[in-house]
């Protein structure tokens, strides 16, 4: 939808949320309940009597009619997309129980840095500035985690590291990571598929534009699969999110999401060979901090071994219960990044190449030897 037609839709009480930097998502269902996801209390229900089915019907309508779509029982689903804003409606033929809506914010801005990662116990700093080497060396990476658990933010932070003079192509099928327009003065093209241009059409048109990131926002179908096969494969760096329970499963929920008969070793021998690392990312309530906690929980290495078998290395784990794991990483990725020419050392996070399991409180600082 144009962006100035956009503006003009009438929000009513609902402006009020949309205003507001920390709120994230609003969902409207039920016959009246509203609820609201933050960035810092998680999701919360809001009582407001006004936002009601007759408004959120009136909503519906000026979209489709701006679009001009159709948002009836012959058509029951209706999608509206703004640069900083996404909406979804089910009609109330489909969702008995009256109007349903879910109006996700998309800001064109990065909302993580380095300092309030650290500060706010994202992560460690040693473990962020792993990761940050990881981008300088054209490490691949892909994120994971469940809805709202801020995959796309930390894509969107990783990327803001990399390189000025680095050409970044994004390929999306909703817009959320905006890096264009963040970063207006880079060489960043922004490519949207849609029932026009897939995945695939896209991915062939990109690979002649010479970029040296290709940042999908999510991989959610085989389409997008074989989109992260290939342009690793043919020697482009990617950054991605997917939804995985954590980082060591990523490469077989890949292979779940393909609908091809793919031995299965074979395909993940691609994956752990081109795919260094692996990220798992969780949030929940913190009952120690006392509020809504987004948190890296866990750091894998991807390689295959000399018998082409894949392998993970498990670089940093962390249970709910606070027992943390840490590992350095292997040789095979040390030598993947010094020919970068990152180099790291042999004992970067001083575990003297053993293992190093404790149990800690959930905010306490790491203890390596």
């Amino acid at each position: 939808m144009d962006d100035a037609i956009f503006s003009q839709l009438d929000f009513g009480p609902i402006e009020e949320f949309l205003r507001l930097d920390d709120v994230t998502d609003i969902s409207y269902s039920n016959g009246g309940q509203v609820w609201i996801k933050t960035l810092s209390r998680g999701v919360y229900k809001v009582e407001r009597p006004e936002i009601n089915n007759a408004l959120m019907e009136k909503l519906a309508f000026q979209c489709s009619n701006v679009m001009g779509k159709t948002f009836n029982m012959a058509h029951p689903f209706l999608d509206a997309e703004s640069t900083e804003l996404r909406l979804n409606f089910i009609h109330d033929s489909i969702a008995t129980n009256g109007i349903a809506c879910v109006i996700r914010k998309t800001p064109a801005k990065i909302r993580l840095n380095k300092e309030k990662l650290i500060n706010e116990k994202y992560v460690s700093e040693d473990l962020l500035d792993f990761l940050l080497q990881c981008v300088q060396g054209h490490a691949n990476i892909i994120v994971s985690g469940e809805t709202g658990s801020g995959k796309t933010e930390l894509v969107k932070y990783l990327a803001s590291t990399t390189k000025e003079d680095e050409k970044i192509i994004t390929i999306e099928d909703t817009l959320e990571l905006h890096l264009d327009r963040i970063f207006p003065h880079r060489d960043i093209v922004a490519m949207k598929t849609n029932n026009i241009a897939s995945y695939t059409d896209v991915l062939v048109t990109c690979m002649r534009q010479n970029p040296i990131w290709i940042l999908l926002s999510e991989v959610r179908s085989a389409e997008a699969v074989l989109a992260v096969r290939n342009s690793i494969s043919s020697g482009h760096h990617i950054l991605s999110t997917i939804h995985s329970d954590k980082a060591a499963s990523i490469p077989m929920r890949m292979y779940s999401l393909l609908e091809t008969n793919q031995e299965v070793e074979q395909f993940l021998s691609t994956i752990h060979r081109y795919v260094q690392i692996g990220v798992y990312v969780k949030g929940y309530m913190s009952k120690e901090l006392g509020r809504f906690q987004r948190e890296i929980m866990e750091i894998c290495e991807f390689y295959v071994d000399d018998d082409n078998k894949p392998q993970v290395n498990t670089i940093f784990q962390k249970s709910m219960d606070g027992k943390m794991t840490l590992n350095n990483p292997t040789q095979h990725l040390r030598d993947y990044l010094s020919i970068q020419g990152v180099i790291l050392p042999d004992n970067i996070f001083r575990t003297d190449e053993k293992p190093v399991t404790s149990s800690l409180n959930v905010n306490a600082p790491m203890e390596t030897i």
